[in-house]
């Protein structure tokens, strides 16, 4: 059977920037879900590992770059739940700390240049078009199955919240959490931070994932684009981690945090709001930039 239990509380962030300014800030802590299928990693796979399973599937095959968190969590959920898999990695051949863990779980792991990268269905059909075991998984597990994952996230909530912000790479999870808030009817404003520049293309996929539904998409905290960062961002992620024994990434969840700190000290929120941070867990992706961090 496919399952995992969800262990994901919710923990409210104290700084005098919130009292001075009268808000109140949460966190959805799904990075405790599970140490390598955390966060949305795991709401994302659910549906697509049931779908692979129930069309008697056992060859999962995805995508993803040298430091995917979404490779790691492919990887572990195919030895938990009985899979072989593939992982087709962006780039030359390299070995780090990321691909050594998606190996340990028993990931084959192929290396593609970048132009065949670029159509994934084209590159699983000539490696794998001959398996009719092989389960073709987008890059990061993007897709319907993928969103409806992503949208029991509000089943979980027992309070109220005035706003709940979710980082994005391809707008999955974002687009999941709005519906699952329409769904519910529940009175609460979805905000969306894209992590990588010139991120237009997101919203009509959060559109159409989620059927129109509205949301405020706050595009000015990519620093540079997807992976990219900042003195700023570094020195934010080490203060906001020492401070609160919460670790957040330079690829999403600090990006995150960040915009709703800056938010807030410009007086966006009106006083009184409760406002919900999802942290989508994948923090092995800091692995990637240790070399970045100085003390």
């Amino acid at each position: 059977m496919i399952d995992l239990p969800i262990y994901s509380p919710v923990e409210e962030i104290s700084n005098p920037l919130f009292s001075s300014k009268g808000v109140q800030l949460f966190i959805k802590r799904d990075d405790m879900i599970h140490p390598f299928i955390s966060g949305n990693k795991w709401r994302k796979l659910k549906y697509i590992l049931l779908e692979a399973k129930k069309l008697h599937k056992k060859h999962l095959v995805t995508f993803g770059g040298a430091h995917s968190n979404h490779l790691i969590a492919t990887a572990c959920a195919a030895a938990k739940f009985g899979f072989k898999s593939t992982g087709i990695v962006r780039g030359e051949k390299v070995e780090n700390e990321t691909l050594l863990l998606c190996s340990l779980f028993g990931m084959q792991l192929i290396f593609e240049d970048r132009e065949s990268y670029r159509d994934k269905p084209a590159l699983f059909k000539r490696q794998f078009g001959n398996d009719q075991e092989a389960f073709f998984i987008d890059e990061g597990g993007s897709g319907s199955l993928a969103a409806t994952g992503c949208s029991e996230l509000l089943d979980e909530h027992t309070e109220a919240y005035d706003h709940l912000f979710c980082a994005a790479g391809t707008g999955t999870t974002a687009a999941g959490i709005l519906s699952g808030i329409n769904r519910k009817s529940i009175a609460t404003k979805m905000h969306v931070v894209p992590v990588l520049k010139g991120a237009d293309f997101m919203k009509q996929e959060i559109d159409k994932l989620s059927n129109g539904a509205s949301f405020e998409f706050h595009s000015g905290y990519h620093f540079g684009g997807y992976a990219k960062t900042s003195d700023e961002l570094l020195n934010f992620i080490k203060d906001f981690t020492s401070s609160t024994g919460i670790l957040i990434d330079p690829v999403y969840t600090g990006k995150l945090v960040f915009a709703i700190y800056d938010l807030i000290s410009k007086d966006y929120f009106a006083r009184g709001s409760r406002i919900l941070a999802v942290h989508t867990g994948g923090i092995t992706g800091i692995l990637g930039m240790a070399d970045r961090f100085k003390f």
